[in-house]
């Protein structure tokens, strides 16, 4: 086998560049297209006599369409890929992602209510489990439209090109920029988005599921907005019968941010990546 020369990893990185060209053009119609069928169906249903309930389709469904296009006619590969095979929807995978995602919010947000930091306030009337149901079906779509959109065919291209901890720091990067425009952001709050783009992608390489990335991202942000009813990277969400405030420090708690934003919920996140890349990570230098 002949040994990589430096010209040849130029050309490979040169492609990588064009193929992520391609799909981002790709994406750019594929989301026309997906925002004009979600505009054409919520108008549809209003003329109708119904409120779309449930939007944020038009994201997972634009990146999905760029992907299978990318896949089969630039590189002629399977979702195996890009970590989207049958074999990476193992149904014991997600149920143990999801736990994850779940416990690493849960964890340092009730040692924060322990300690007095956060505290539960009354709020309006309504259903808990009208309102539970109503954030799984919004948070799902956009939790699986992110996870799609930076670690899936631009996560896979750059793995290739420049090696997995290249591309885990450059879509962590991309990650945390791409929540540049919520509410309330600053310095701090990007900076914990970034680690949390850290801990997906960890979580991508450790399992070899986007899937399972995509269980863990929803099942940290629902905790925080079904369990919590707490803001979810800044944004508010409807919270009948109680609320969960900051009472502490912003740098600790996360502030008007959520609890994600704070220190507590980094420590959490920094323990699960150090364990995963002691489990798994290491063995890939190998």
């Amino acid at each position: 086998m002949n040994a990589e020369t430096p010209q040849t990893k130029f050309a490979s990185r040169l492609r990588a560049v064009w193929r992520v060209f391609l799909f981002i053009l790709i994406l750019f119609f594929a989301l026309f297209v997906a925002n004009s069928l979600e505009e054409f169906l919520a108008r549809a249903t209003l003329a109708g006599g119904y409120r779309p309930l449930i939007t944020g389709w038009a994201l997972p469904l634009g990146v999905f369409i760029a992907t299978a296009m990318c896949l089969r006619w630039v590189d002629g590969k399977s979702w195996d890929y890009v970590y989207l095979g049958r074999s990476a929807a193992r149904p014991a995978l997600l149920a143990k992602s999801a736990l994850l995602g779940a416990v690493a919010i849960a964890v340092p947000s009730l040692v924060l209510l322990s300690v007095g930091e956060l505290r539960a306030v009354p709020s309006i009337d309504g259903s808990w489990l009208g309102a539970a149901g109503l954030t799984f079906a919004n948070l799902l779509p956009a939790a699986a439209g992110e996870e799609l959109l930076v670690h899936g065919y631009l996560f896979a291209v750059m793995r290739d090109s420049m090696g997995w901890r290249r591309a885990l720091i450059v879509t962590s990067i991309i990650f945390g920029l791409l929540h540049l425009n919520n509410p309330g952001v600053d310095g701090e709050s990007i900076v914990l988005v970034m680690l949390a783009g850290f801990f997906l992608g960890s979580v991508l390489l450790a399992t070899k599921s986007l899937y399972a990335a995509i269980a863990v991202h929803f099942a940290w942000n629902w905790v925080m907005a079904a369990g919590l009813h707490t803001p979810v990277s800044g944004i508010p969400i409807t919270a009948p019968d109680y609320r969960i405030v900051d009472a502490g420090p912003d740098w600790l708690t996360g502030g008007a941010w959520g609890p994600e934003g704070g220190l507590a919920a980094a420590v959490s996140m920094f323990v699960i990546v150090i364990y995963i890349y002691a489990r798994h990570l290491r063995r890939m230098e190998q």
